[in-house]
């Protein structure tokens, strides 16, 4: 520590205190608020600015707010009242925008011989300052010697047991007379690397394989595990303090904010303060990001959804799948322009769709002595072999490898169907809320919210889409509603929904992000998030239900080639027997018209 000597008699002891603290501690500040009532003289380093708030009690809030959006988020106090501070700056956290974990409190007492101490003291048993690791309170000792002031340094346990948090921590002693300190101790001394033991409260519910509760003993020692629990863990582990799951009692699960800072769910937990750390896949949301904090990404996960596989066509329209459409309406046009050549070439309109229909199916034509209709049949012959040709290649093709229906593979896919897709809650479309893109605004009111049991059904009903999420090791996090009978006659689309990135979410400036984000970069670096993944899904989720979703868009090319069979045959079965009834039909029609004029004449 460097000891800054400045002449008392510029100065007041007070002052010397401050100048000293600030250059000792604050230098890498970048601004500095003063919430006092007189001005003090301090002598700033040239790197550091200032702000200055003569507090006003109706309008504390908003002046503190306005020091905040300006990143001045450090601050020293003298007030009469600074509860009231304490209140403000709290209010000030979950309502501004800057974010800052290890922002630093200094509460100076007033000039006055009757001031009494506890008024600073006091304020470590509010439910306020437990969310500040950095505050010092100086306080004046009361003892003097000649002209000299003794002020004591106090901060709060903050870690450590429950009951201890709040007890007041002396640190050192400061004399004006010497102007030194008695110990040198660190002032500031959380800096959150160990908090001994300290309960921390994080919200978290089941959903694999990010979060499992109420596991055997024989699977998990504390009976919870999965890719987030882990991630907590490890991070108490390193900063010694100790996990108390809290769940969501409303049953809301990942839950809503509203608009005056109140919520349900895991969200609405962490807004109004019941937990301090909230996991189980949380998305980088914007809504709660205005109301929350962030760690830095731990996983990229894509949201896709397991559409009805497409089934084998229907046999009865096989005949027609050789050609497109647009060969039919091809084939058909050149039939009637060579049945219009031929009765330009004889003159005549005598059989001329009979003649070209059997010259376009390869049959010989009739004997004419007109070298313009051999000519036209010799054409229309070269033209029906190469037609013919092409469509039995083409039939071939379609009796032994079997054709399929249209598949949903991406978005516009699922919305050109019309085709509902959902999950047991809306949290899925949290992400896509806001898009102004119609393709995505028509996908968000296909969504739809159905009970467990419910969806469970229509995993067999082919009517709707189920979404699920993609995770970076190959596995996949699929509600348990879907079972290994449903995901058979599911198919994983190839287009994603969209990607996130799961995050750690706690109440804004709170003292742990920093170190959650530096404990991030370090599994990312070591690859141990990717190895989590790979043990949980093998340890705890349908491997069944994980493969047919992972194959599912496999099983066409497993099916391969197959004989004939006669449900393959049974599209021309009905063509010939249709053909051949409507024939016998117009036989039996001619027949009694003719017997109906021999009848007549008589």
């Amino acid at each position: 520590m460097v000891k800054m000597l400045i002449p008392s008699t510029i100065y007041f002891p007070i002052e010397i205190l401050l100048n000293t603290i600030i250059n000792n501690y604050l230098q890498t500040s970048f601004c500095l608020t003063f919430v006092t009532e007189t001005e003090l003289m301090i002598n700033l380093p040239l790197n550091m600015s200032s702000m200055r708030i003569i507090p006003n009690n109706s309008e504390l809030v908003q002046q503190i707010l306005e020091t905040s959006e300006k990143a001045c988020t450090d601050y020293i106090i003298q007030m009469d009242e600074p509860r009231n501070f304490m209140i403000a700056f709290d209010k000030v956290n979950h309502v501004g925008d800057v974010r800052r974990s290890d922002k630093k409190l200094i509460f100076l007492p007033l000039e006055d011989e009757f001031y009494n101490p506890s008024v600073l003291t006091d304020l470590l048993s509010l439910k306020e300052t437990g969310y500040v690791p950095n505050i010092l309170l100086i306080t004046p000792t009361g003892q003097k010697s000649s002209d000299c002031k003794i002020y004591d340094m106090i901060t709060h346990t903050f870690v450590g047991a429950e009951e201890q948090i709040q007890d007041p921590l002396y640190l050192d002693r400061w004399d004006s007379c010497t102007e030194g300190f008695e110990n040198e101790v660190n002032l500031f001394p959380h800096d959150m690397s160990n908090l001994y033991g300290k309960k921390v409260k994080v919200g978290a519910f089941t959903y694999k394989p990010y979060v499992l509760l109420d596991l055997e003993p024989s699977l998990a020692p504390l009976g919870r595990d999965g890719i987030d629990i882990r991630f907590i863990e490890e991070f108490c582990r390193w900063i010694n303090c100790t996990v108390e799951i809290v769940r969501p009692d409303d049953g809301q699960e990942w839950g809503e904010i509203y608009e005056n800072n109140t919520g349900i769910g895991l969200v609405g937990n962490l807004v109004e303060d019941r937990t301090e750390i909230g996991i189980t896949s949380l998305y980088s949301w914007y809504e709660e990001y205005r109301a929350l904090d962030f760690s830095a990404p731990i996983i990229r996960t894509a949201v896709t959804c397991i559409a009805p596989a497409p089934r084998i066509s229907s046999s009865w329209d096989l005949p027609l799948v050789p050609f497109s459409w647009l060969m039919w309406m091809c084939l058909i046009a050149t039939f009637f322009f060579a049945s219009f050549a031929l009765f330009v070439a004889q003159r005549s309109t005598d059989d001329i769709f009979f003649v070209t229909f059997g010259n376009m199916i390869g049959q010989s034509p009739g004997d004419s002595s007109s070298w313009r209709i051999r000519s036209i049949s010799g054409w229309m012959l070269v033209t029906g072999l190469v037609i013919d040709n092409a469509y039995s290649g083409g039939l071939a093709s379609s009796f032994t490898v079997p054709k399929y229906e249209a598949s949903v593979d991406t978005i516009q896919d699922l919305v050109d169907r019309k085709m509902e897709w959902g999950a047991p809650v809306d949290a899925w479309l949290y992400s896509m809320i806001l898009s102004e893109e119609p393709l995505i605004k028509s996908a968000i009111s296909q969504f739809k919210v159905y009970p467990p049991e419910t969806l469970t059904k229509k995993s067999f009903t082919r009517s709707m889409a189920f979404s699920i999420e993609r995770l970076p090791a190959g596995s996949f996090a699929i509600g348990e509603y879907i079972t290994k009978e449903g995901a058979k006659n599911l198919e994983l689309m190839v287009e994603d929904m969209y990607y996130e990135q799961c995050v750690v979410m706690t109440r804004k400036s709170s003292p742990y992000t920093a170190k959650l984000t530096e404990l991030v970069g370090r599994l990312q670096q070591s690859g141990l998030l990717l190895c989590w993944e790979t043990q949980i899904a093998l340890k705890y989720l349908d491997f069944k239900v994980q493969l047919e979703v992972r194959l599912s868009r496999t099983k066409k090319d497993i099916d391969g080639v197959e004989p004939l069979n006669v449900k393959q045959l049974l599209g021309i079965y009905l063509l010939y027997f249709g053909g051949l009834s409507i024939s016998i039909v117009v036989f039996i029609a001619e027949l009694l018209i003719k017997r109906g004029k021999a009848v007549i004449v008589i």
